[in-house]
């Protein structure tokens, strides 16, 4: 199996969210559970933006012991050398410049031409070996590239000594298999792909943000860049937990994280609250409903077979536990479970019986608490009837 490295970029790409930003103990303490949760490149901030930024990926780089610790930078000489100042004391460090590269960014955002782009990459490259031996470039709004002038640049910036080669789909632009495509060129038209890794960096402005970044892992990436629970600008980038767990499901493709997944579900709890971003009840693996089953023929499957409509157990990404939720579409297989949870012992006509209350309770609520089942089954039956 081939490992796919994973790069986080929560400390600084999703710190872009308004409202998010964080300070240097904060910065500190999610980076200390990231490298714990098994990142292997952790994108401390952008050195150059602030004298804030610059102490948070300065602190970072002296506590991190196996991570990568990174920082972003424009394709301008200051940026590079700053950043290069900031990561002095990192084990491991890596810049990460690069320079727009679609005709919308050239002519519109530099004024530019294809290659006064091309040498302001191969430069960026150069000024950043200066500091670190492990550069990645970016190639800005990759997604919207021309493939034959975007292999012509990897080609350039892996000779000046690049060793990572972000392809971003910087406007989450792409179909997968357009993204996809976009990568197997790159591998069968840059004659020295081989020593560089390339990497995704995806955007979700389509919502396939992680639909796209495993499209192009499938294809030959070996990173995936991406932040918790999918924080990010606009509407966010690829989302850690969710890549993480396709790789582990889909054994066949033949990829794999170091990432421990048991921790997914702790840190996306930690990370909202720290960002200040509650995370979405719906949101696939750390949503507070992704274990949640409320429509009677869910839950009679799920009550027989858990396997019927979970395909993760909830132990493997440390969520609390599945949970049988009731509601008016909810079924008598539903509420007996509930019942007997609570201690009581009913037989099937006592649920029959019972159930035509449930329903009339379930009607006026969104949801039956535990509250309302004992007072049904004081009702039905007054006397003590715990098991």
């Amino acid at each position: 199996m081939d490992q796919v490295f994973i790069f986080d970029t929560t400390l600084r790409d999703g710190e872009q969210v308004p409202g998010c930003k964080l300070n240097t103990k904060e910065k500190l303490e999610l980076a200390l559970k990231l490298e714990a949760l098994g990142v292997d490149i952790i994108e401390a901030g952008f050195p150059v933006s602030s004298p804030g930024d610059f102490k948070s990926v300065e602190e970072i780089s002296k506590i991190m012991t196996r991570a990568v610790v990174c920082g972003l930078s424009r394709a301008v000489q200051k940026d590079i050398e700053v950043a290069g100042e900031a990561l002095r004391h990192a084990r491991r460090s890596r810049i990460h410049t690069g320079i727009g590269t679609s005709d919308f960014h050239i002519r519109s955002k530099f004024n530019s031409t294809r290659d006064e782009i091309l040498q302001r990459a191969v430069q960026a490259v150069t000024w950043a070996r200066n500091y670190t031996d492990d550069v990645e470039f970016y190639a800005e709004d990759a997604g919207r590239t021309d493939n034959e002038y975007l292999a012509r640049v990897c080609e350039a910036v892996i000779k000046a000594g690049a060793t990572v080669l972000n392809i971003p789909d910087t406007t989450g632009y792409c179909l997968p298999q357009q993204y996809g495509d976009k990568m197997s060129y790159l591998i069968n038209h840059v004659p020295n792909i081989d020593k560089a890794i390339l990497s995704c960096h995806c955007h979700n402005d389509l919502g396939l943000a992680t639909a796209n970044s495993i499209a192009g892992a499938i294809a030959g990436a070996r990173q995936i860049e991406c932040t918790i629970n999918g924080l990010g600008e606009r509407a966010g980038n690829t989302s850690l937990e969710e890549v993480v767990m396709v790789l582990k499901q889909h054994r066949q493709l033949g990829l794999y994280t170091n990432i421990q997944t048991q921790m997914l579900n702790p840190i996306s709890r930690e990370v909202a609250d720290t960002m200040r971003v509650p995370v979405q009840p719906n949101k696939a693996i750390v949503g507070g409903n992704a274990f949640s089953h409320s429509s009677g023929i869910h839950q009679d499957g799920f009550l027989k077979d858990s396997l019927t409509y979970e395909i993760i157990n909830p132990d493997e990404v440390g969520a609390d536990g599945s949970r049988i939720v009731l509601t008016a579409r909810s079924g008598r297989s539903a509420l007996a479970h509930r019942f007997q949870k609570l201690g009581y012992s009913f037989n099937r006509n006592d649920i029959d019986v019972l159930y035509e209350s449930f329903l009339q309770v379930a009607d006026r609520k969104k949801e039956v608490e535990e509250e309302d089942l004992h007072q049904l089954a004081k009702a039905y039956r007054p006397e003590p009837v715990i098991a």
